[in-house]
């Protein structure tokens, strides 16, 4: 029995002004499988996913669905095309329930009433999400991995021939994203094409049947599943001329600071009411990861060791040079003491989409070096943004256009290229790497390491296990809005950190499929 061929792209181009997205790229997809696109920051997979969605137009070139040429969003999706983008795109104002269903009603058919939707919406998120939430709550309400969950089931509600899912796994932890993957299976088994754009590798091993590897703008290969492994996309991904630089693991080291006081800790810390209390403490030269199941706390303490939200009791407190310790209770006294923040959710709290590239990286370090009656210092700013750009490799174009005209791993670069130039003494980021790809990952565990090497401190959160492994020199794991273990880093492991997320003792491992 002969395949389906649902995806058919045709040597498509497209630039960006000056920036060439796609070069004479061709790619197909068939019915049942799911299909990983996978390349570097800036290697066209965005643009790819969008062109196909009908969001984008190609320069030249074609795409067909099922034999159609599309050219509009509209067309894409009347074929049965539901695309998953990388920002999460809700309406905040409105309720759980429209938000599902918003478009997929014509302006003169009889769409499903209320009774139904609620309960075709009420069966597929407690699915997915584990738990039952408010459909008739506003979408604002809730975090951005129960966001990114209505995204999804938006999607797979409209029964979809093709679902393009762009890095639609970035926001959720561990636990979500292998409920994710049941999704993905159960929409292949029914024939759909569920096309995955990330930057996973672990994932894209775990769940695709074949994957298309990318590089300035075209396709350098194509693996079948029994082929798909880490060695293999990284030699298709990775130019001949580059070495790819070693896991961190070698960068590890034991912790030799015991006698050196710490530069931030915390004291009887209490997230929420009723939560346990804990403390906290981060020496000079060290990188403690913040990791836990979604809903856990890490999120609120890390936002919290920034200056971004205040918990319920306790305090959080910087060493200054001279031993006195300074209470952390709000963004500017966090900011002013060279703490400094990277958010995870770009689209809300990181870039500003009508500036610039240079002004979103300039915005961060103008108020430090003003100059006489505090005139900003723009030629600091843009030796030092020259600076960032060639140190995180970030693929910039016209430096004059808006931000949002890079990829988003190139945007997630210029945030945290702005904490870099900012002076800092702690860094703390909230899932650095979203977006991100595996050796620009790899560049940024440098960055960082050669920072604490220098003296500075830092704290990450992370969805994903795999970054902490060989990384950090401890892991908190939290449970329950409070810190249930500390591992160090000969401790750090696959099993004791999914024990300690789910609350295990010590000694009780999870099984790990």
């Amino acid at each position: 029995m002969s395949k389906i061929r649902t995806i058919n792209v045709n040597s498509i181009s497209k630039n960006f002004g000056e920036t060439r997205a796609l070069s004479n790229c061709s790619f197909e997809a068939y019915a049942g499988e799911v299909h990983a696109i996978v390349g570097e920051n800036g290697c066209g997979k965005s643009t790819l996913a969008k062109i196909i969605s009908g969001v984008l137009l190609p320069d030249s070139g074609d795409v067909k669905i099922l034999d159609n040429t599309i050219t509009t969003p509209i067309e894409a999706r009347n074929l049965g095309v539901a695309t998953i983008f990388q920002e999460v795109l809700v309406a905040d104002q409105a309720t759980v329930l429209d938000n599902l269903f918003v478009g997929s009603e014509g302006f003169l058919s009889v769409g499903k009433d209320e009774s139904e939707k609620v309960r075709e919406a009420s069966e597929l998120l407690t699915r997915c999400i584990g738990q039952e939430i408010d459909l008739f709550a506003d979408v604002g309400s809730y975090p951005l991995n129960i966001k990114q969950w209505i995204v999804i089931a938006r999607a797979i509600l409209r029964k979809p021939k093709v679902v393009i899912l762009d890095e639609s796994s970035a926001a959720l932890d561990l636990d979500a994203t292998n409920r994710l993957h049941a999704e993905i299976n159960r929409l292949r088994d029914e024939g759909c094409t569920v096309l995955i754009v990330t930057h996973r590798i672990a994932e894209l091993v775990k769940i695709a049947d074949r994957a298309t590897i990318l590089r300035d703008g075209g396709p350098v290969g194509v693996l079948e599943k029994s082929d798909i492994t880490e060695t293999k996309l990284l030699e298709l991904m990775t130019p001949t001329e580059r070495t790819v630089m070693a896991q961190p693991n070698s960068n590890i080291k034991a912790d030799t600071s015991k006698d050196i006081d710490s530069i931030l800790e915390g004291k009887s810390l209490q997230l929420t009411e009723g939560a346990n209390l804990f403390d906290f403490e981060l020496k000079p030269g060290t990188i403690v990861g913040l990791a836990g199941l979604d809903g856990h706390g890490q999120d609120l303490f890390a936002r919290s060791l920034a200056g971004l939200y205040q918990q319920n009791s306790g305090t959080i407190s910087f060493r200054k040079e001279n031993g006195e310790l300074i209470e952390v209770n709000g963004l500017e006294i966090a900011s002013d003491l060279h703490i400094s923040w990277v958010s995870g959710d770009r689209k809300k709290e990181g870039i500003f989409p009508e500036r610039s590239i240079f002004d979103n990286f300039a915005f961060g370090i103008y108020r430090r070096n003003l100059g006489w009656f505090g005139k900003v210092n723009k030629q600091y700013a843009k030796n030092a943004f020259n600076h960032e750009v060639q140190r995180l490799k970030i693929k910039t174009g016209n430096t004059s256009n808006k931000i949002t005209s890079l990829s988003g791993g190139n945007q997630q670069k210029v945030l945290i290229s702005r904490a870099f130039a900012d002076q800092p003494k702690v860094i703390v980021l909230n899932d650095p790497a979203r977006g991100v790809d595996l050796n620009t990952k790899r560049d940024l565990y440098q960055e960082l390491r050669n920072f604490t090497d220098a003296g500075g401190a830092v704290v990450y959160l992370s969805s994903e296990i795999e970054e902490f492994l060989g990384f950090a020199d401890r892991v908190d794991v939290f449970y329950q809005n409070a810190i249930f273990r500390s591992l160090d880093y000969q401790s750090v492991s696959e099993e004791s950190m999914l024990a300690a997320m789910f609350g295990q003792p010590l000694g009780q491992h999870i099984k790990i499929e």
